[in-house]
């Protein structure tokens, strides 16, 4: 999704979890490495109960996995795990859209256009911001179902599979039918028909999991 700014954190336990998370969403951290508390808690400047502590939620976040005897991993997707991933979010976001139907209008398909053509941009250049696009793009829509369990669920899957998002991006040519099947999603919004803009957003977010999965098979992560 979208990135938000975050509040500042409340407490030592709060900074370690938000700079872990974001290190763990944008790569620097990858499937299988270790988190070793005494080094994390240096660099943050504070003791290590606070990163253990941080560990435990992002464990219930399922962004690692805590071992006895091996520590805490940086967890990874099987392929299986990657399509379940992409089939789970196009049933969620698919109903996102339906939801969001009745608050889609001109100013709204504006806003849309407007990140489709940054993303469009990010992609040409080369920047890593294109995931980051992709995400606003599609946080957009969802945000405006209004259902906030919901939209959280959606933003975990999203952050589950960034990771791998943004290292496909830096490996791989960014798909040429991005741009072409963001479009399409567009103007299945545009229709008014709740029906066909949840199947083709449903589509568009199967679609990426066979190209996602087949370069996950080939890439050591």
């Amino acid at each position: 999704m979208s990135q938000v700014v975050s509040p500042a954190p409340a407490t030592a336990e709060q900074e370690a979890y938000l700079h872990l998370h974001s290190a763990i969403r944008f790569g620097r951290y990858r499937a299988g490495d270790r988190l070793i508390p005494e080094e994390i808690a240096i660099e943050l400047g504070m003791s290590r109960m606070p990163v253990r502590e941080a560990f435990q939620r992002l464990a219930a976040d399922g962004l690692v996995t805590i071992r006895p005897n091996r520590g805490c991993i940086v967890a990874g997707l099987s392929l299986d795990e990657i399509y379940e991933t992409f089939e789970i979010r196009s049933v969620l976001e698919g109903l996102a859209v339906r939801l969001a139907m009745p608050r889609i209008g001109g100013e709204v398909l504006g806003e849309l256009e407007r990140i489709l053509g940054r993303m469009e941009e990010s992609g040409l250049s080369g920047s890593g911001d294109w995931v980051a696009r992709h995400q606003e793009f599609h946080s957009q829509i969802v945000t405006l179902s209004g259902r906030p369990k919901l939209i959280r669920q959606i933003v975990q899957l999203h952050v589950v599979i960034e990771p791998y998002l943004r290292i496909w991006f830096d490996y791989a040519a960014k798909p040429l039918s991005a741009e072409q099947e963001h479009r399409i999603v567009i103007d299945a919004l545009r229709s008014g028909d709740a029906d066909h803009a949840e199947t083709v957003m449903r589509n568009h977010i199967l679609g990426t999991a066979p190209m996602l999965a087949e370069f996950a098979s080939k890439k050591k992560y």
